[in-house]
């Protein structure tokens, strides 16, 4: 590999994992396979072996694939399953709001696809940090305090997040000697999760405690390949992103309704916040009515005839409103990138779906399960999201890279943030290629929200503009006098945590920044 390189996580020891492959000769894959273990250890609310992940590689050669690891709802979860149980929505926490893992089908995929190195010994520092315990950051414990009920409700979160019943402090080490030794059989077969003993075990404990799953869509989540990235235009570059059921086209679609627009106005104006959150808002729309996993009516939303026909809608103010009730509540996420010498880039997403998702472990094993299901598929009848057997629920994880004309790596990066993902990675190519940002003020730049997005849990909320107060009480005045419902949030407050990396045009040299709304750091060699 040729010298340099750079990454950046939401963490200091995920970054350092990952710098230290570098430093060791080996590329932006095997980085980003170190670091999102180590990933595990370091922010276990945010993502974790039971989770799900999608990611893009770009190769030295210019290609860009992605992959995508999102699971399957159970084989009996059809929508009558939920109503015979006097539900009106699927769970949000439990047995039945989990979706089969695919995660680690989507890392041992990746691994597939470029690593130099084993997972074993990719995976060893993680392994050493769940024996010997990782500290406890101010996050962790903030997020075990806020679900404390639900960890302890659970044996295997009891164990590990509440020892002895109380809370760690921060700088106590949470020791997960359960989770090391399945780290240590799946580094060493990552199908296991699937269609082995690990399998078998989920599998076998969900089922009992009513969740109906046979397995078989266990061994359908664990077929990960690669596939072809969904490439899009925004000023003059190529904008990659996954695929669905990753919700990186509604980027592409905000991108090329402000494409053109973002440029000409004042950065960060009324204005320009006003129609990039019309862009959001049409694009929810959109998702809501449209979009299920195996429906394509996203590709037609792409076309220049319905860009075309969404900007027209945007500049007569014609936007829409929630259309069903609903209680909105918060998740979280984690991601990293990585670039190396050879110009190879990774940018990787994963997540539990809510903050320690369902909030029930696979006993023995120390895997937190995802509330996938309950949160992105739907109890509407007709529905192309309404939960089904073999029907992965719409997803909130997207990643993207900027490429030029010549394929040449410009940018990579990523957000955490719910729906917030779609809306602040637009905000990241606007400030990137609309105003030259560097990645520190790209990633630090004051942030805006439309909510309610397309999440199951918040569909129908009451229409809000959530704002950084750093925008200015002008600009907040001015987008109020515009007929947005303006939330302050503090200065900082909006959430996410922005990773992006930078190949300067002139010196070749890589740039790199991580979000300081919360922890992380990018680190280079």
């Amino acid at each position: 590999m040729s010298a340099g390189g750079m990454v950046a996580s939401s963490h200091p020891a995920v970054s350092l994992s990952g710098v230290r492959v570098l430093q060791d000769g080996g590329n932006a894959v095997d980085a980003v396979l170190a670091m999102a273990a180590m990933s595990w250890l370091a922010l276990p609310g945010q993502c974790g072996v039971g989770g799900d992940a999608f990611a893009l590689l770009r190769r030295p050669d210019g290609a860009v694939v992605s992959f995508s690891g999102s699971g399957y709802g159970p084989d009996g979860g059809a929508a009558d399953f939920y109503r015979a149980r006097g539900l009106t929505a699927v769970p949000m926490e439990g047995p039945l709001a989990v979706a089969a893992p695919g995660a680690v089908a989507a890392l041992a995929a990746l691994h597939g696809a470029g690593a130099t190195r084993s997972l074993t010994e990719l995976w060893a520092p993680a392994i050493d940090a769940a024996l010997g315990g990782l500290r406890c950051t101010a996050k962790t414990r903030a997020d075990i305090l806020e679900h404390r009920d639900a960890l302890a409700a659970d044996p295997g979160t009891a164990a590990v997040f509440l020892p002895g019943g109380a809370v760690p402090a921060v700088g106590a080490p949470i020791v997960q000697a359960e989770l090391a030794a399945t780290l240590r059989r799946l580094a060493g077969d990552p199908g296991d999760l699937y269609t082995g003993e690990l399998a078998e075990r989920a599998v076998s404990a969900l089922a009992a405690a009513g969740a109906p799953f046979s397995g078989m869509e266990w061994a359908e989540t664990g077929k990960v390949v690669p596939g072809p990235a969904l490439t899009g235009r925004y000023r003059g570059m190529d904008v990659h992103q996954t695929p669905p059921p990753s919700p990186g086209w509604m980027v592409l679609q905000q991108a090329g309704i402000c494409d053109g627009t973002l440029a000409e106005l004042p950065w960060l104006s009324a204005e320009a916040v006003h129609w990039a959150a019309g862009a959001a808002r049409l694009a929810f729309a959109d998702r809501l009515a449209r979009c299920g996993d195996g429906d394509d009516g996203w590709r037609e939303l792409l076309t220049s005839g319905e860009i075309a026909a969404r900007r027209a809608l945007l500049a007569a103010g014609r936007l829409p409103h929630p259309v069903a009730p609903a209680v909105p509540a918060a998740g979280d996420t984690t991601s990293v990138v990585a670039v190396d010498g050879d110009g190879r880039a990774v940018s990787l997403i994963h997540s539990l779906a809510f903050t320690f998702g369902a909030r029930v472990t696979v006993p023995g094993t120390g895997v937190v399960l995802n509330n996938r299901l309950g949160r992105g598929a739907y109890l509407l009848d007709g529905h192309p999201n309404e939960v089904a057997p073999r029907r992965r629920p719409l997803h909130t994880l997207n990643a993207w890279l900027v490429t030029d004309d010549a394929g040449r790596l410009r940018h990579a990066g990523n957000t955490p943030g719910g729906d917030g993902q779609v809306q602040w990675n637009t905000q990241l190519l606007s400030h990137l290629l609309d105003h030259g940002a560097d990645p520190a003020r790209a990633v630090g730049a004051p942030r805006f929200t439309v909510h309610p997005g397309s999440d199951a849990d918040a569909l129908g909320s009451p229409y809000e503009l959530r704002c950084e107060t750093r925008l200015g009480r002008r600009t907040l005045a001015r987008l109020a006098g515009l007929g947005h419902e303006v939330r302050t949030q503090g200065a900082w407050g909006a959430g996410g945590s922005a990773l992006v990396i930078s190949i300067d045009e002139e010196s070749g040299a890589l740039l790199g920044a991580a979000d300081p709304r919360q922890d992380g750091v990018a680190l280079g060699v």
